[in-house]
């Protein structure tokens, strides 16, 4: 049975953390490789998503997986994309400030609006 009340005493960024770290990631969009439908977008990180988890799309969550050492969620990526119509939520894992950024830029842009909330030190 889920521990619910040790569960209710993590943070927002400790519950992201247990899900990613406990969830098998797969990576389905490697760094350099082309977006599927839009050619010109190019994923500068490697990009997959959390299988057995749902997202906002009712696919599994999205993750951009960086570099650094610390196995933590360093940031998220609120969007909008008014082409799908949809709005989602994507953990970015390991991730430095500059791999914070690369992923910013990516969505610069496309239709997909998106903010970053870095994970406060």
């Amino acid at each position: 049975m889920a521990d619910f009340e040790a569960w209710a005493r993590l943070s927002l960024w400790e519950q992201a953390d247990l899900l990613v770290s406990t969830a098998e990631i797969v990576v389905d969009r490697p760094a350099g490789s082309a977006h599927p439908k839009v050619g010109s977008f190019v994923y500068p990180l490697d990009y997959g998503f959390l299988r057995g988890t749902q997202g906002g799309d009712g696919e599994g969550i999205d993750v951009w997986i960086g570099s650094a050492a610390a196995p933590a969620v360093t940031a998220v990526a609120c969007t909008v994309d008014l082409v799908k119509r949809n709005s989602e939520v994507k953990f970015l894992w390991r991730c430095s400030p500059e791999e914070i950024a690369t992923v910013g830029r990516f969505y610069e842009p496309q239709p997909q609006a998106a903010v970053m909330i870095r994970r406060p030190d």
